[in-house]
C-alpha cells in the first residue's frame, strides 16, 4: 500500500476555510466564494506556485464533493412545479440553445480545441441553478415572472445537459440506442423507488423510527441519503452511464420522497453542512489545482479561447431568452438571458470529464472553466442592472409557488453574489 500524505489535503482544507472568512471580512468584495476557491487552487497548484497537488486523498474527497454537489442540484429541482406553459417555453428555449451551441462550436474541431464538438456544445447549454437562485432571492425577484422563468429554464438546462451527456458520451461504448434503453430503465427505477419509498415512509411504524433516530447520533436520514447517493453512482457506473447522472438522480429521488419537511426541519441543513462545509469546497479547490493555466498563458492564440467561449455562453443561453419577450418585456428577457448564461459547476464537471476521456484538450478545458468564472462575475451583476429595483420595472408576481425554493446546490451564500 503506498504511503499516504495529508499535506495537500491540509492546504486545500485551509483554503476552503479561509475563502469565506476573507469574503466575510471584506463584504464590499462582491465575488462568489466558488470563484475564489478555484482561483486559489490555480495559484497554489502546479500552474503558479506549485505548493499543492491533487494527490489520492484530495482526488477521492473531490470525487465525493462532485457527487454531493450534483445530488444537491437534483434535490433542488422541483419537477412538480415545472409544468404547463413554463415547461413548454423553457424546453423550447433549451432546444434552441442546443441548436445554437452546435452551430457555434462547428469550427472548434477544425481549430483543434476538441475532438468532440457535440460534447463541448452540450457543456455550453447548462445554466447554474444554484448560482442564479441566490441572485434572484437577494434581489427580491425570485417570485416574480422573471425569476420564475429563469429558475424554470435553469432547471430544464441542468437536467437536460446531464442526461444528454450521459446519453451521448457514456462509458459503455454500446451506442446511443443501447445507452438510451439503459437510461430509460434507470429512470423507471427512480420512479419505482420513489413510489416504493413513499409508501414505506407513510408507514406509521417506519415513520416513527425515522423521527426517533433522525436527530440522534444515528442520523438515520443522512445515512440513508448517503446510501442512496453511493448506490446510484455505483449503479450508473455499472450500467456504463456517467456517474454524474447517478448522483443527480439520487438527489431527484430524495426530493420526490422528501416532500414534507415538517417532521425533520433540520434535514436539509445537515446535508448542506456535509456538502458545502466539507466535500464541495474540496472539489472546487482541487479543480483549480488541476487547471492548465500555463498552457493558456504560453500561447496567446490559445488564451483567446476564454473570451470566445464566454461569448458562446452568452449566445447559446442568452439568445433563447428572446422567447420570453412577450411575457417579460424588454428588460425582463434581457435579464433572463444574462442569468441563463451564468454557468460554472457543470462546466467544471464537463472539463474534467472531457480531459479524462480525451474529448477536450487541457487548455480548452481550462479556458472553458475560466469562461465560466467570468460569466459568474459579469452576467448576474449586469442582469440586476437591467432589471433595476423590484418596485420599478418588475413584472407582476404570479400566484404559483416558486420552483427551486430550497437551498442553493452550489456552495455560495446569496451575499457572496449580491450585497
Amino acid at each position: 500500500m503506498p504511503e499516504l500524505s495529508f499535506t495537500n489535503l491540509l492546504i486545500v482544507a485551509a483554503v476552503a476555510a479561509a475563502v469565506p472568512l476573507a469574503l466575510g471580512w471584506a463584504p464590499w468584495l462582491r465575488v462568489p466564494s466558488v470563484v475564489v476557491e478555484i482561483v486559489a487552487g490555480v495559484v497554489l497548484g502546479p500552474s503558479v506556485l506549485g505548493w499543492v497537488a491533487a494527490d489520492l486523498p484530495v482526488r477521492v474527497l473531490a470525487l465525493f464533493g462532485l457527487a454531493f454537489l450534483l445530488m444537491l442540484a437534483g434535490l433542488e429541482i422541483d419537477l412538480r412545479e415545472l409544468r404547463g406553459r413554463l415547461l413548454a417555453v423553457t424546453g423550447l428555449g433549451y432546444a434552441l440553445g442546443l441548436v445554437l451551441a452546435v452551430l457555434v462550436v462547428g469550427g472548434a474541431r477544425a481549430a483543434g480545441w476538441t475532438s468532440a464538438p457535440l460534447f463541448l456544445a452540450i457543456a455550453l447549454t447548462a445554466t447554474s441553478l444554484g448560482l442564479v437562485v441566490p441572485v434572484l432571492k437577494d434581489a427580491g425577484r425570485a417570485r416574480d415572472a422573471v425569476g420564475q422563468t429563469v429558475i424554470g429554464a435553469a432547471s430544464v438546462a441542468d437536467f437536460a445537459a446531464i442526461v444528454l451527456l450521459s446519453l451521448l458520451f457514456s462509458a459503455s461504448g454500446g451506442g446511443a440506442g443501447t445507452t438510451a434503453a439503459v437510461l430509460a430503465g434507470f429512470g423507471v427505477l427512480v420512479v419505482v423507488l420513489a413510489l416504493g419509498a413513499d409508501r414505506v415512509r407513510m408507514s406509521m411504524r417506519f415513520g416513527d423510527v425515522l423521527v426517533r433516530l433522525q436527530d440522534t447520533t444515528a442520523e438515520i436520514r443522512v445515512r440513508l441519503v448517503v446510501l442512496i447517493l453511493i448506490a446510484f453512482v455505483a449503479l450508473a457506473e455499472r450500467l456504463g452511464l456517467e456517474t454524474i447522472l447517478g448522483a443527480f438522480l439520487a438527489g431527484a429521488l430524495v426530493g420526490l420522497v422528501d416532500r414534507d419537511s415538517s417532521t425533520h426541519p433540520r434535514f436539509r441543513a445537515k446535508l448542506d453542512a456535509i456538502g458545502y462545509g466539507f466535500l464541495i469546497p474540496v472539489f472546487f479547490v482541487s479543480s483549480g489545482v488541476q487547471l492548465d493555466l500555463r498552457g493558456l498563458l504560453d500561447a496567446p492564440a490559445t488564451f483567446l479561447q476564454v473570451p470566445v467561449l464566454l461569448l458562446a455562453l452568452l449566445v447559446v443561453r442568452g439568445l433563447p431568452a428572446v422567447l420570453y419577450r412577450r411575457s417579460l418585456g424588454r428588460p425582463g428577457w434581457l435579464a433572463a438571458g444574462l442569468l441563463q448564461a451564468t454557468s460554472l459547476p457543470f462546466l467544471v464537471t464537463a472539463a474534467q470529464i472531457g480531459t479524462e476521456t480525451g474529448r477536450l484538450s487541457a487548455t480548452t478545458a481550462a479556458a472553458l472553466v475560466f469562461a465560466g468564472l467570468l460569466s459568474v462575475l459579469i452576467f448576474p451583476a449586469a442582469a440586476l442592472g437591467v432589471l433595476g429595483r423590484p418596485g420599478g420595472t418588475s413584472v407582476p408576481e404570479p400566484s404559483r409557488s416558486e420552483p427551486g425554493r430550497r437551498r442553493s446546490p452550489v456552495p455560495i451564500d446569496g451575499a457572496d453574489l449580491v450585497r
